[in-house]
């Protein structure tokens, strides 16, 4: 399974991408393959502050809905609009265009809780 070296994993099979004080977030490869078809997406709204580990957003399958938590705290400056006429970008383009939100995090330093990509792939191996 292909876990970018670029990006920090939570637990809960998240990815975060950082680029200075703003993390995009979006599920693992590895989370969308267990949930299938994804057929709908419920995004956070703008403006929402976030804790980490909170439910961030909530994702629909053909087999089950599953919740989203936020990797890191912060607030969220973006969604993607793309996901609303097309979900299944989730399942084609996990950590590319099928991220979820943007968030700008309220301490940068708790990057440190999240997993590397050998970490994660450690995880579910």
């Amino acid at each position: 399974m292909n876990v970018p070296d670029n990006l920090l994993y939570a637990e809960s099979h998240e990815w975060a991408k950082i680029e200075g004080e703003i993390a995009t977030v979006g599920i693992t490869d590895h989370a969308q393959s267990e949930l299938s078809d994804v057929v709908h997406v419920e995004l956070p709204k703008v403006g929402a502050v976030l804790k980490s580990g909170a439910v961030a957003a909530t994702v629909d399958s053909v087999k089950a809905a599953s919740d989203i938590y936020a990797p890191l705290s912060g607030t969220v400056t973006e969604v993607n609009p793309a996901l609303s006429k097309d979900p299944a970008l989730v399942n084609t383009d996990a950590y590319g265009e099928g991220w979820m939100f943007k968030l700008k995090l309220s301490d940068p330093s708790a990057t440190g809780n999240l997993k590397s990509a050998a970490d994660y792939t450690g995880q579910i191996s």
